[in-house]
């Protein structure tokens, strides 16, 4: 009996093959499981366009890749971390922060899977970092790892802002509470 499997069955085939199986086989297994129909015209027809549709989907995302690592090759991104002695980074550097960094940077969104780091990284420097975006397309980045700067005066000025904005409201809340009143005796 010929059948069109609409799943993958192990050590029969594939989705969209037709094969021709035992009538028992089928009727008793694959069919009521939902893992095959009989090959019929129409069946035919159907499981054509669908992978019709597939190689179109598939085509398509080829070339969205394509175009993401000609972006992401030879691109340079810069990452701050805090340093100790010897100019080693407090932690480390992994692939999640890289993909981060990409995302935030380039507006691409990586998995941090795809970045293929040999360890992590916990010294400052310039790196070549690959992304495997599939198995032929890996472009390489450019990762700069510079020392943090210390925030302790931008602090500072931020906090003297806040409080001189504080201030002010305060000013402006008793400019109208005074006019609130003024306005009470008339």
């Amino acid at each position: 009996m010929k059948v069109v499997l609409l799943q993958d069955v192990p050590r029969l085939g594939m989705v969209g093959e037709v094969k021709d199986v035992a009538d028992g086989y089928a009727r008793n297994f694959l069919l009521p499981k939902g893992l095959a129909e009989f090959a019929t015209a129409a069946v035919l027809k159907r499981v054509e366009a669908q992978r019709q549709k597939e190689e179109r989907r598939e085509t398509q995302v080829e070339t969205e890749v394509a175009s993401m690592a000609r972006t992401l090759d030879g691109a340079q991104i810069t990452l701050k971390a805090k340093v100790g002695a010897k100019e080693r980074i407090y932690g480390s550097i992994t692939s999640g922060d890289i993909a981060e960094e990409l995302q935030r940077v380039m507006g691409l969104e990586i998995d941090k899977r795809r970045i293929e780091l040999e360890e992590p990284i916990r010294q400052l420097g310039e790196y070549q970092v690959s992304v495997r975006l599939s198995k032929e397309l890996v472009p390489k980045i450019k990762l700069v790892v510079e020392k943090k700067k210390e925030k302790a005066k931008e602090k500072a000025k931020e906090k003297a802002k806040e409080k001189a904005k504080a201030k002010a409201k305060e000013e402006e809340k008793a400019k109208e509470k005074a006019k609130e009143e003024e306005k009470e005796k008339d």
